[in-house]
């Protein structure tokens, strides 16, 4: 039982155990924002989950939804619940920078549909956070304003890109956040940092206001504790949206009533399909010990498992890294110095505009900007383009074709834990290989979550456990996902991210 009088306890609770404790007048909104406040300034010097604290918008947002529910105003489901934001979104009143030094102190005149959305479910918005610049990276190491570090330990990455997201839910800075996912970057900090991280079907959720990256893969997604919390975030981020034109117009998924389903009559006569391609050697023998564990737990929930095989996985990281870089030249092009942002003045337009990207942009960017140039330029865009479009293709078919076998596939998210800080920061192709496992969902536009599946015995950190589902099918997702996790939660004594060690305040 929570007691909401004792900040530490409000923080560690979970949004949806928040949202019934405001309807129930345990605590106010203004007290709730004030802990996960206080709680911010304590830690997060040593976390560095945030580039930008909103502390009087988010209490004046609190104090609005506590007058409006003493006057008995009907509010939505998380009114008064606190959310952190990917800085990869634009809010107005807020600096917007996708953790690059040339967005440096930008102030949007406009919200991404995600931000108003929030805003509309009356959701004070604690921040900003931190994030791997333009979301190119898997460590969160490459954000122009420093590294954040993971709470299990923080010599460790919190992984990326958005790592910011996922670690203000592990040191307990925030119940609910925002990320982005091109290529696993809300499923991977998920894995690292023993949260739950989902990645809706391409076009679910609106990208209207977020920043691109490559914009055939981009997709925002819920970051939560539980599947619960998840499902609940979800729910308010997705719909169509006429400002978006890879928006799908249709219903939003039932996400709640299916982790309900899940949590209430298990999984029986479901197909859980194990890939073949996604397991094996290159990973950490505590993941792999985990992830078999977490199989065991879905045959005694009722699933039937099965092998399958998805051949074209082997060419997935490929073409991802001809694909993203190509869109993210494109993308990044309107960063000319002339619009907005930084703005190293020389004696010609055309100098003032390289100074400014070779000032502006941090090594990793140039890396990618420089390939994806290169793979679309004349007499290469075919040979190298158009020859990852056709392994795409490829890697859908592997889908249809192991849908029709199982109704979800599954895989450990990543095939290590998380690697300490600057192991990998010199050597981009090990740095790339930590998302071998999330980047098909990407290019295949489905669905995918990661839940948390325990610790790894050789060094006690998280382990992930990725569900994937055909396009459009997200509450399967979070169907099984609520099963898994009510029989690990009984085996664990509660949320794993409980057993994070507990960190030291800074302030």
């Amino acid at each position: 039982m929570t007691d909401w009088t004792n900040p530490a306890e409000a923080t560690r609770a979970s949004a949806l155990e928040m949202s019934d404790a405001l309807r129930a007048g345990a605590i106010t909104s203004v007290a709730l924002v004030q802990a996960h406040l206080d709680r911010i300034a304590a830690v997060d010097a040593a976390v560095h989950a945030f580039l930008h604290i909103n502390t009087d918008d988010a209490l004046a947002t609190a104090a609005g939804v506590d007058a409006d529910r003493a006057a008995g105003v009907g509010l939505p489901l998380l009114a008064g619940v606190p959310i952190a934001i990917k800085d990869i979104l634009v809010t107005k009143g807020m600096p917007t920078t996708a953790g690059s030094k040339i967005l440096e102190g930008w102030m949007p005149p406009y919200d991404a549909t995600v931000t108003t959305k929030v805003r509309a479910a009356r959701m004070p918005i604690l921040g900003k956070t931190n994030m791997d610049e333009f979301a190119m990276g898997s460590s969160t190491e490459h954000s122009a304003y420093g590294a954040t570090h993971n709470p299990w330990d923080l010599d460790r990455i919190p992984g990326g890109s958005g790592g910011g997201s996922a670690a203000s839910l592990a040191a307990w800075e925030a119940p609910l956040a925002i990320g982005s996912d091109t290529g696993g970057s809300i499923r991977q900090p998920a894995a690292v940092t023993g949260t739950v991280g989902v990645k809706p079907t391409y076009g679910g959720v609106s990208r209207y206001g977020a920043i691109a990256l490559a914009s055939s893969l981009d997709q925002l997604g819920p970051c939560a504790r539980t599947v619960a919390d998840a499902a609940a975030l979800h729910e308010v981020m997705g719909g169509h949206d006429v400002m978006d034109a890879t928006s799908l117009d249709e219903p939003v998924p039932s996400c709640l009533d299916a982790v309900r389903d899940g949590a209430t009559h298990g999984l029986k006569g479901v197909r859980v399909g194990v890939v073949k391609e996604l397991s094996g050697e290159g990973y950490q023998a505590g993941v792999k010990q985990r992830f078999e564990e977490a199989l065991d737990h879905l045959r005694a929930a009722g699933a039937e498992i099965v092998e399958v095989s998805c051949p074209s996985f082997q060419y997935a990281m490929g073409a991802y890294y001809v694909i993203l870089p190509s869109e993210a030249s494109s993308n990044l092009a309107k960063f000319d110095s002339v619009r907005f942002g930084l703005r190293v003045e020389r004696d010609t337009i055309e100098k003032t505009m390289s100074a400014t990207r070779a000032e502006g942009f941090g090594d990793e960017v140039k890396r990618r900007l420089v390939l994806g140039t290169y793979a679309l330029s004349a007499g290469y865009r075919d040979a190298y383009y158009g020859s990852a479009q056709k392994v795409r293709t490829l890697i859908q078919r592997d889908f249809t074709a192991a849908f029709e076998k199982a109704d979800v596939l599954v895989s450990p998210t990543t095939p290590t834990t998380p690697f300490k800080l600057g192991e990998r920061i010199d050597d981009p192709l090990a740095m790339y290989l930590n998302d071998v496992a999330t980047i098909p969902a990407n290019l295949a536009g489905i669905p995918g979550m990661s839940l948390p599946a325990g610790l790894a015995p050789e060094d006690g950190l998280p382990v992930g456990f990725q569900l994937l589902a055909p396009a459009h099918e997200d509450a399967r997702l979070y169907r099984i996902g609520a099963a898994l996790e009510k029989a690990l939660v009984a085996e664990w004594g509660g949320a794993l991210v409980s057993k994070a060690p507990e960190l030291e305040e800074t302030r």
